[in-house]
């Protein structure tokens, strides 16, 4: 298995969605710039306020377009194909969903310095913020990946995904958003940051047999 390849492959394919890779992006902006017209201006609220309004900014943001992550290769009858394949399905679901991070969370890890900057947030807690990000936006992938593939072979999809795996991605937004809080107040981080890092280790052991697993139980259906 050409693992290089099989990136290179999966990074083309988003390249050609790139408008729909897109939709994530903008509605991550959209729904973070728009907060402080809710809430107010005040600094002091926008700013204690900031991590959660980031953490679920992105969380919204990444359950966009999961139910395609699989849909194209499904239509086509490539993702039999997929399965027929002497390579692992375990490892072969792993790469599409790293690809799929790359092009849709790394964008919101990267925007979120900025938007957290404009919501007033202190730039010496920005490193707290960014590693949470960076350890609970995979962890949300993975998550959206396994209801992708429950519901790959439903028209309507995209009404149900969102159903299945926001109760699953709450300890994710409840540690994401703690980590950056008390970064923010200067206390302690660590704990709420390890318990990110632990998710995202058993994220990336587990997560795709169970994948692999909701992938044949929608083709034998």
């Amino acid at each position: 298995m050409n693992i290089a390849a099989l990136v290179q492959r999966d990074l083309r394919l988003a390249y050609r969605r790139r408008g729909e890779l897109a939709t994530p992006v903008i509605f991550f902006i959209i729904v973070t710039a728009l907060f402080p017209l809710a809430v107010g201006s005040e600094p002091a609220l926008l700013r204690r306020l900031a991590p959660g309004v980031i953490w679920v900014a992105a969380l919204l943001a990444s359950l966009i377009g999961q139910d395609s992550l699989f849909k194209s290769d499904y239509e086509d009858g490539s993702l039999e194909q997929t399965l027929l394949s002497p390579a692992p399905l375990e490892g072969l679901v792993l790469l599409r969903v790293f690809t799929h991070w790359l092009v849709t969370g790394l964008p919101l890890v990267i925007l979120a310095v900025l938007l957290a900057l404009m919501l007033g947030y202190p730039t010496g807690a920005m490193g707290v913020l960014v590693l949470g990000l960076l350890l609970g936006t995979p962890v949300l992938s993975f998550l959206g990946a396994i209801g992708a593939s429950l519901t790959v072979g439903l028209r309507r999809s995209g009404m149900l995904l969102p159903i299945l795996v926001l109760p699953l991605t709450v300890p994710v937004l409840i540690f994401g958003a703690a980590a950056g809080e008390r970064a923010a107040l200067g206390e302690p981080a660590a704990a709420p940051v390890y318990f990110l890092a632990a998710m995202l280790v058993l994220a990336v052991t587990l997560a795709p047999f169970a994948i692999a697993g909701g992938l044949r139980i929608s083709l034998e259906s």
